[in-house]
């Protein structure tokens, strides 16, 4: 079982508090870190040793946005194939396609019903913190 870390990006606390319980609630035992803005997320990702197994990314954030995030995730050697889950409100088409273009490996819209919600984050980590199998340690690229 893969138990490194998990990085939440995520500025909205009540989105915050149900992803987190939606991962519990999935029996995902990894452990969580938080970013609250673009700024410490990427500083958080950059530094982080050893990587996390996945970063579950929101796109409107503070200081820094998502997409800008990602971008600077994907330029770095160190971090570019780090499984990204795009987990945002946002179903605009431009904000798909950017996220795809700039290498996102997932785009989910969060769903407005709480139960929904519970079930596609327990989704999401069940498959990249346990199923998924990351690229071997000290490997940066293929």
């Amino acid at each position: 079982m893969n138990m490194s870390k998990i990085i939440l990006v995520e500025d909205n606390p009540d989105d915050e508090r149900l992803t987190l319980r939606a991962l519990r609630k999935a029996n995902i035992a990894n452990e969580i870190l938080i970013a609250r803005n673009g700024e410490e997320a990427l500083a958080m990702v950059l530094n982080a040793d050893p990587l996390p197994s996945v970063i579950l990314l929101d796109l409107k954030l503070p200081k820094i946005s998502g997409l800008e995030v990602l971008r600077q995730i994907r330029a770095s050697d160190r971090t570019r194939f780090l499984p990204i889950v795009v987990l945002t409100s946002s179903s605009e088409d431009r904000d798909i396609i950017e996220s795809y273009n700039l290498g996102a490996n997932s785009y989910v819209c969060k769903p407005v019903e709480f139960d929904r919600f519970t079930e596609a984050v327990s989704q999401l980590g069940l498959y990249w913190a346990l199923i998924n199998q990351p690229l071997p340690t000290g490997v940066n690229h293929p």
